[in-house]
């Protein structure tokens, strides 16, 4: 049944009729408990309550089925926007971005025109840049986007997903860049010719990349709710005795923010991922997908009065 509802809720997270139907009606049915609000204005009141808690916090513009350069441009804009908010609101916040809402899909002069407007202003405003990693079809494109990127940034990481066969070798080969890397088991619907089908393959990957990462002295923040790989980084720090700023726990705003606060308390570093925007529907629905008990969620928001 919990394949069933991954598999219906990513289904339901591409489509574009109701992607256009949730901007028009706002964040309802409970994606409020996921999505920080629809304004830079709105996720800052939420960061500024995280930071408070000692979270540090990545923001990201949501942007879905981005088809033109206007649009391209405009996502841009938010992101420059969303740091500018960060240095004048002295948040404890880093911004990470998808490269196809920049213009990926449409042209690599566009994508790389838009990534430069904001990497200078993120570079003069002292504020970190995470690349998310998206589909396998794009993988290539989008870690040649960023090594790209990386040689004239410091001030600029990216994502590998566990669940991919390849993430080894890339993870390899990025270590020649210094890269500062999110690693992260993958949510997106793969075949098995690209990537592990099993979970517990999936884990054992995860840890190998997190070992491999951390012990190669780059930073590693290792983006997981799973309590097991939770507890397998803490004794494997304790072991190698790694120096807590070399790594980071991460997670997504809504789930496990008990949890959260307690590894804050319990001396690591904790950053939250927090989305904000009109565009929130393909975000609500893979973040159905990933998990049963947020369904529960909403629907009991939905019919409690």
């Amino acid at each position: 049944m919990e394949k069933i509802m991954r598999t219906f809720f990513l289904f339901l997270s591409k489509n574009r009729f109701l992607t256009k139907m949730a901007k028009k009606y706002g964040l309802r049915f409970g994606a409020s408990k996921f999505v920080a609000g629809e304004t830079i204005e709105e996720a800052v009141h939420v960061i500024k309550e995280l930071n408070n808690k000692g979270l540090s916090v990545t923001i990201d513009f949501l942007g879905e089925f981005v088809d033109s350069e206007q649009e391209a441009n405009v996502m841009a804009d938010n992101s420059i926007h969303a740091i500018q908010a960060i240095r004048k609101e002295r948040l404890n916040a880093q911004l990470s971005l998808k490269l196809t809402s920049m213009g990926l899909d449409i042209s690599d002069e566009l994508v790389l025109y838009n990534m430069r407007r904001i990497m200078d202003v993120a570079a003069r405003n002292q504020v970190f840049v995470t690349i998310d990693m998206e589909d396998y079809a794009r993988c290539e494109k989008i870690l040649q986007v960023y090594k790209m990127l990386k040689s004239e940034y410091e001030n600029i990481g990216t994502v590998l997903q566990a669940y991919l066969y390849r993430a080894e070798q890339d993870l390899n080969h990025l270590a020649r860049h210094s890269a500062n890397l999110r690693l992260v088991k993958g949510a997106y619907k793969e075949s098995a010719e690209v990537a592990f089908p099993f979970k517990e393959e999936v884990d054992k990957n995860f840890k190998k990349l997190i070992a491999a990462h951390i012990l190669n002295g780059h930073f590693t923040a290792v983006a997981t709710h799973d309590e097991k790989i939770i507890e397998y980084m803490k004794l494997f720090v304790l072991e190698k005795q790694i120096d807590y700023d070399l790594f980071e726990f991460q997670m997504l705003y809504g789930i496990r923010s008990e949890r959260q606060l307690e590894l804050v308390k319990e001396g690591y570093n904790m950053r939250v991922y927090v989305p904000y925007g009109k565009d929130w529907y393909g975000y609500f629905m893979r973040r159905l997908a990933e998990r049963p008990a947020n369904v529960a969620f909403v629907l009991k928001g939905i019919f409690k009065r």
